[in-house]
């Protein structure tokens, strides 16, 4: 056995000599994917157990990813306890909830078993209510039940980002009683930054940082180092307010108490990365009508399905917009020059309505704009339209006029433009507010209004100042 293992290690030596992992790219080699593939088909446990001790959590994502679908089990299956559960928490939920799915709910618990609480929590959160049951059952009773109140927290809250595995000792310890402890006790959490003071209640009483507690001398009483106002989170605080509370305060570390201010966790800056890539991720997805849970693994189907109703919405507020131009269909049937601009003018403000939208959301979401700012704002984004209209209001209808030859076709298009882009700028800003103010998500709705309002807009002012301008009846 010995004799096979130190050969498995050598051929992975071998392996990793001729074909690296990651390209000049960064990305994973498709000969490496190949080599693993191959190994998983001949179920050469020993190999891969090799390849997998050495690989970090992030990189065995990557290639449970690479793999194809019908290898994936069986590489999580022929490891066994080498494989690092947490590496399914960095693959696409689909992914994720496939080989979970194909897994026995034994060999999960025994994963599970192996993580922090944060990561058993995000993984376990992903499967519904029965699977998380048949998992949980398998675990020993005080584990089942700090996963259980986790899980029981609102998705999205502190509660569920937060570790249960903390160091918290009485407020009068010594500075030598607080690090005997920490090198005596065997189950401390594999990465922490300070430790907490707590009563006999748990509650909280505040925080000592590493580096104060390291440059101490042992008899100092701890009550001397207690930081009383480290800022902390409550269980059902949103994990995006957590985060913004983390990089507003240059946090590395927040404790968690609950309703009666007992320490119950803490989360982590990693924690709080992750949070902030998955905000970015759904804010952007929503601008684009995307939903938040559609990933790059997902079915033709599963895709299909989740935008076909906001492209539904959008062939409306299309519809609607064409409705413009038959008002004036006596007009463009005498002048063809009107039917051929008119686009021009709606994708001018429908663009500038889009970089003032993008702009205008974000700024929600990071409360940089509120009730205080939001006059400025807006008369920043209108006089921004003004300015930006007047100067293509000049480079189109020079062009227009060139492109036509008819003789006041530049002045149409350009105050039509100016118009446009005004209204796009207001539009951009004030559709986003709105719907803050209404509990929507700005991001989501926002930007099939304001494509709506730029195509009225453009087609009515271009299509209306053309008959004020030519006569045309």
């Amino acid at each position: 056995m010995a004799e096979d293992i130190d050969t498995a290690q050598a051929a992975d030596a071998s392996l990793l000599d001729r074909y690296p992992m990651r390209d000049e790219h960064g990305g994973i080699r498709h000969e490496f994917v190949a080599e693993i593939a191959r190994a998983v088909q001949s179920a050469d446990a020993a190999f891969l157990r090799a390849i997998v001790a050495e690989l970090h959590e992030a990189d065995l994502g990557d290639l449970i990813e690479a793999l194809e679908p019908e290898d994936r089990v069986s590489l999580v299956e022929l490891t066994g306890a080498d494989f690092d559960f947490s590496a399914l928490n960095e693959v696409d939920d689909s992914v994720r909830e496939e080989i979970l799915e194909e897994l026995e709910p034994e060999t999960v618990a025994e994963g599970v078993r192996e993580l922090e609480s944060d990561d058993a929590v995000e993984l376990l959160e992903a499967l519904d209510e029965e699977d998380q049951e048949e998992i949980l059952e398998k675990l020993p009773p005080s584990e089942r039940d700090a996963l259980e109140r986790s899980l029981d927290y609102p998705e999205n809250s502190a509660g569920r980002r937060m570790q249960t595995e903390f160091i918290a000792v009485p407020p009068n310890w010594t500075v030598g009683q607080a690090i005997d402890y920490m090198r005596e006790t065997p189950d401390l959490p594999e990465r922490f930054y300070e430790i907490y003071a707590i009563d006999a209640a748990q509650h909280w009483q505040g925080a000592v940082s590493l580096d104060a507690l390291l440059r101490a001398r042992r008899p100092v009483p701890l009550a001397d180092l207690i930081d009383e106002d480290r800022r902390r989170v409550s269980v059902m605080d949103d994990q995006e307010e957590v985060a913004r509370l983390f990089g507003k305060y240059n946090l590395v570390a927040a404790p968690v108490v609950d309703t009666e201010d007992r320490l119950v966790g803490v989360i982590t800056i990693d924690d709080v990365v992750d949070v902030i890539e998955e905000e970015a991720d759904e804010d952007l997805k929503a601008l684009g009508g995307v939903t938040s849970d559609e990933e790059l693994s997902d079915s033709v189907w599963t895709i299909a399905k989740g935008r076909f109703n906001w492209l539904l919405v959008n062939l409306a507020t299309a519809f609607l917009a064409s409705s413009v131009l038959g008002l004036f269909e006596g007009q463009l049937e005498k002048m063809v020059a009107l039917a051929v601009l008119a686009p021009i003018v709606a994708s001018q403000g429908g663009n500038a309505a889009t970089q003032t939208m993008t702009v205008a959301v974000r700024a929600l979401a990071t409360r940089e704009l509120g009730p205080n700012n939001a006059y400025r704002v807006v008369m920043r984004e209108g006089l921004v339209g003004l300015v930006n209209g007047l100067a293509f209001a000049v480079i189109t209808g020079i062009a227009a006029v060139a492109w036509f030859q008819i003789p006041g076709l530049g002045v149409v298009i350009g105050l039509a433009i100016i118009c446009n882009l005004v209204a796009g700028a207001l539009g951009g800003i004030l559709i986003p507010m709105v719907l803050e103010r209404v509990r929507a998500d700005p991001a989501v709705a926002s930007g099939t209004f304001v494509t709506t309002i730029t195509d009225v807009v453009g087609f009515f002012s271009f299509l209306g100042i053309a008959t004020l301008w030519f006569g045309l009846k």
